[in-house]
């Protein structure tokens, strides 16, 4: 939906709520007309069922206000005195047009300041329930978010079973495009296994003013621009078409901001000529070839002491790990190893990577050279250079393009275009596991409307090849995903905070009760 046809939607919904409160406004001594002007009927409403004026903001929040309509709707017909269970009941499953009945059918008396305590243990544990889960949606949905490390592709620098805490402010949290979903999940419900959300109707794409910009080599969590999957990890037949804020998550490096040229040689990328120096925390890893000369090698002792997650043997006898450059130096000494090679893909052989230009011949080794596009810069716009920004025209930036005759049309004008403006900024995001990472390298640019945040904490880590308590990765507790040097634990500090803490709430009430 349009700015303009949500307008009209939150007109519609100011008549429908006029129409169904205005007697109620007058019973409980304010004026018709306070109910239909937006916003400030809110304020008043507030005052009537005598409840604080900041919940208006909360009305005017995606996803939080699909909690705080019913309670709004349950707290008005109880200033009225209507407190039954099946008052309760109507007006929730009824979307509160029960109010519409109980405005013009029934003699409402207004109850001027009534309590607020629930009568009940049940509904004062109701109302407890309710209130925890829009605030934990609150802190979600716009502030810090969760999240899972699935793959190896950051390995080294973050692991699988790191349990992260995401900024969404760092960046500017994205409202939610999708207005109706079921709090603090992703895509699908769980035990359910079904869609978490309905597609209509859309929000427009807005961000809160962020803190800072991305920086080239930062950690990002985005959504996946090229999802159709119905479920991640879930091996699936069906495609479908996801809104933005409910693509897949994934988190990689962002090696190339805008207006950036970027470029892979051996590997390694290069921007504006120069060889990208990565964060001292970061480690990059690449599959090696040992030569064994047929002799057997303890790869499991191997992985323990190199902390390999990937590898095997080839059919010749050699074998292939995944190791840091660091790793495969020590990895040469070896007396069984004869010889250690990266496995890189030939120069100018050709692999299906983006833009899946057969001409090119690119591989995920030797890329390159790409521009990396600026909102407000223009490029030039023909046969050659459609293949690299034809999905930004047409899916991120929802232009219609037909190619006749060798020239190229958008929008149904009649003159052809030779260059094109980006209307927003996109990003380059690569895995530090450059021979095990789904990225750019296959599916092109990160639009800024697709990022979700920045990983800031780690307040988890489980390895799940570990045996009994050695699950947990004590080391890796409560510490910070960026910075240099090696990452420090936090959690005993956190800890003897928290008894601290408690004690003193102890003391403080045990005093009070004295």
């Amino acid at each position: 939906m349009t700015f303009t046809q949500w307008f009209l939607f939150i007109l519609i919904i100011q008549v429908i709520h006029f129409l169904g409160t205005w007697k109620l406004y007058v019973k409980a001594g304010r004026k018709a007309w306070e109910a239909i002007i937006p916003v400030y009927n809110a304020i008043v409403l507030m005052q009537i069922i005598n409840r604080p004026k900041w919940w208006v903001i909360l009305l005017f929040l995606p996803i939080i206000n699909l909690l705080m309509f019913p309670i709004i709707w349950v707290e008005t017909i109880r200033s009225f005195g209507r407190h039954s269970t099946k008052d309760t009941v109507l007006v929730i499953v009824t979307l509160g047009f029960y109010i519409f009945y109980l405005s013009y059918m029934e003699d409402l008396k207004y109850v001027e300041n009534r309590s607020l305590k629930p009568r009940t243990s049940g509904g004062e544990w109701v109302s407890s329930i309710a209130f925890a889960v829009i605030a934990a949606t609150l802190v979600h949905t716009y502030f810090m978010q969760p999240y899972t490390i699935p793959t190896s592709s950051l390995e080294k620098s973050l692991l699988i079973g790191d349990f992260l805490f995401v900024s969404k402010f760092h960046y500017g949290a994205r409202v939610p495009m999708t207005t109706v979903a079921a709090p603090m999940v992703h895509d699908t419900l769980p035990v359910l296994k079904v869609r978490s959300y309905l597609n209509k109707p859309q929000l427009p794409y807005l961000r809160i003013p962020a803190f800072q910009k991305i920086k080239r080599n930062d950690i990002v969590v985005f959504n996946w621009p090229v999802d159709t999957v119905e479920q991640f990890f879930k091996k699936t037949s069906r495609r479908i078409r996801k809104p933005i804020d409910k693509k897949s998550n994934y988190v990689k490096r962002c090696v190339g901001i805008p207006g950036d040229s970027l470029e892979i040689r051996e590997g390694y990328v290069y921007i504006n000529g120069k060889k990208n120096v990565l964060p001292d925390r970061a480690r990059l890893q690449f599959f090696y070839e040992t030569n064994t000369d047929g002799q057997a090698l303890n790869v499991n002792s191997l992985k323990n002491r190199y902390h390999i997650r990937e590898g095997g043997r080839t059919q010749d006898g050699n074998y292939v790990l995944n190791l840091t450059k660091e790793d495969a130096d020590l990895l040469k000494n070896n007396p069984s190893v004869k010889g250690l090679e990266r496995r890189l893909s030939p120069k100018g052989s050709r692999e299906e990577v983006f833009p899946n230009v057969k001409s090119l011949n690119w591989n995920k080794d030797y890329f390159g050279p790409i521009y990396v596009p600026e909102a407000g810069k223009t490029v030039a716009l023909n046969l050659e250079t459609l293949p690299f920004y034809k999905k930004i025209i047409v899916e991120y930036e929802k232009n219609s393009l037909k190619v006749e005759n060798g020239k190229i049309y958008l929008n149904g004008n009649s003159d052809p275009v030779t260059e094109y403006t980006f209307a927003q900024d996109y990003y380059w995001m690569m895995g530090d596991n450059r021979h095990n990472s789904e990225d750019s390298r296959y599916w092109g640019f990160v639009p800024f409307d697709h990022v979700v945040g920045k990983p800031v904490f780690i307040w988890f880590s489980w390895n799940s090849d570990g045996k009994g308590i050695e699950k947990v990765r004590w080391e890796r507790l409560f510490t910070t995903v960026g910075g240099s040097g090696k990452p420090v634990s936090y959690f005993f500090p956190f800890v003897g905070l928290m008894f601290v803490l408690y004690g003193f709430n102890w003391y403080r009430k045990r005093k009070k009760a004295a």
